[in-house]
């Protein structure tokens, strides 16, 4: 196949993104790509891997006139079984679905002056493809670079691991990175027995085939691990952290934007006073947690603002996928307590307006499910946390706040993994109230502080986005061809 025509090489240099499911993964990668567009002068697409939802169509829509998207054909998944795990769905979504991605390259390729294919974590498959074609590939790494060490250290813990990680003697150590103990590795690694576990070994594998990752932290937020990662090391693609990218623009705050009227609410009580409890767009809780957080808010006597959702079985069990069905949030929490909490409370089912809560004055502290986008944008607007991991890589994120960054206080779970409510009783008054409280507010402040400098002209995330560009601009001028 021949390279851009010379009319195209003309144009602006394009790319073309490759997300995997889930609109904590597009998020961000919609940030990365508005920051070339914006301050670059690129052109994209987004490619998604089946057709959008509202809530993504909404989302693309609302982007920049120069990112525009098409749709694959879905992958047939019919053969998986009910119970196979979400790395292995989105794993085979992405690979079912290279033939289609590989057309739609080319076709971009006629039309555009396509310089590149970016994917995000789980979507390496691209990669090859994009090789097959002589096209420039990076992947996008929306997570922790203690993740990313660790994906990319995992082939060697496999190969010299028999036991189950979670039955190691002692933490596993990714370069870089503060010691995890087996049990709060992430999800899919859990179990290596289980097909999402061989996925996983076998994207990061693949990670090498990428002419650069790109990854959304800053040195300021993981200094260990990144020296670590920009280390040279044979075979190791260059990493490029440009973050924090959060999600900005959308709602201006008003009723079409704040339908449960959080703003309005919050804008009544005093500054700083506020715990924001919001498990992410995926994460729900089990009956019984939700009635031990919701007696531990109330015996604790601090003001909070929740997000609630209806509760699944278990407390682990959440998926990218919840169905919300017809029941109200609000029917499983305890009698009673709606009432009794009134004066200091206020729940909303389902959603809330979370960047603007973040940072509205009232706000002194955020319980989170420690995902990545929820976290930067905790950090980046000042607000210290409670860590309350559910799914994914969230257990790590977890450890990484707590005990390495030291952003955050995380509630101890009894042994059948629920934190009870004294427990929920004391990390709350610990981080509004107490000496502990304080020491977290200055440290996020320095965080903060950190984040806007790595952002602004001459920081070391600004310049690391320059150096991305300039990689792409310089593809745009060579021919490619297979």
């Amino acid at each position: 196949m021949a390279g851009a025509s010379e009319a195209n090489s003309q144009a602006p240099p394009h790319i073309a993104f490759l997300p995997t499911p889930g609109m904590g993964h597009l998020i961000p990668l919609a940030e990365f790509a508005k920051r070339l567009v914006l301050d670059h002068r690129f052109t994209a697409t987004f490619i998604m891997p089946d057709v959008p939802s509202d809530a993504q169509k909404d989302f693309l829509d609302a982007l920049p006139a120069a990112i525009t998207y098409i749709a694959l054909p879905p992958a047939n998944l019919d053969d998986l079984p009910p119970d196979v795990k979400i790395e292995t769905v989105i794993t085979l979504s992405i690979a079912r679905v290279t033939p289609a991605l590989r057309d739609a390259l080319c076709e971009l390729r006629k039309s555009a002056n396509l310089v590149a294919l970016v994917t995000d974590l789980f979507g390496t498959d691209g990669l090859v493809t994009a090789r097959e074609l002589g096209l420039p590939a990076y992947i996008f790494f929306p997570s922790t670079a203690t993740a990313l060490s660790f994906f990319l250290y995992l082939s060697e813990l496999d190969a010299k691991t028999d036991c189950e990680y979670r039955d190691l003697p002692e933490p596993v150590r990714a370069p870089g990175c503060i010691p995890i103990h087996g049990r709060d590795l992430l999800d899919p690694v859990q179990d290596r027995k289980d097909q999402a576990y061989e996925c996983l070994l076998q994207q990061t594998k693949r990670y090498r085939l990428a002419d650069g990752i790109v990854l959304n932290s800053f040195e300021h937020l993981e200094p260990g691990a990144i020296k670590a990662l920009q280390t040279p090391e044979p075979g190791k693609p260059p990493i490029y952290p440009v973050g924090p990218l959060i999600q900005t623009g959308g709602s201006d705050g008003g009723a079409a934007g704040d339908p449960a009227g959080c703003l309005k609410w919050l804008d009544g009580q005093p500054r700083g006073s506020v715990l924001f409890v919001s498990f992410g767009s995926g994460g729900t809780l089990s009956s019984e947690q939700m009635r031990e957080l919701a007696l531990g808010l109330e015996a604790s006597g601090q003001r909070f603002l929740w997000v609630a959702r209806r509760p699944c079985d278990t407390v682990a069990n959440a998926t990218y996928f919840t169905d919300e069905g017809t029941n109200d949030p609000l029917a499983f929490l305890p009698d009673g307590f709606l009432e009794r909490t009134k004066e200091v409370g206020l729940v909303v089912p389902s959603w809330a307006p979370q960047v603007r809560v973040l940072s509205h004055s009232s706000t002194g502290g955020f319980l989170t499910h420690c995902g990545w986008n929820s976290t930067l944008e905790s950090v980046t607007l000042g607000v210290p946390m409670i860590a309350w991991p559910l799914y994914a890589e969230q257990r790590m994120n977890a450890v990484m706040l707590a005990e390495d960054v030291k952003a955050a206080v995380r509630p101890r779970t009894r042994e059948d993994g629920v934190v009870g409510r004294e427990e929920v009783c004391r990390v709350v008054k610990a981080l509004m109230e107490g000496e502990e409280g304080k020491t977290l507010r200055n440290r996020v402040r320095e965080l903060q502080e950190g984040a806007a400098r790595t952002l602004a002209e001459g920081g070391s995330s600004y310049r690391a986005l320059a150096e991305v560009a300039d990689k792409l601009k310089e593809s745009s001028a060579a021919p490619t061809g297979v």
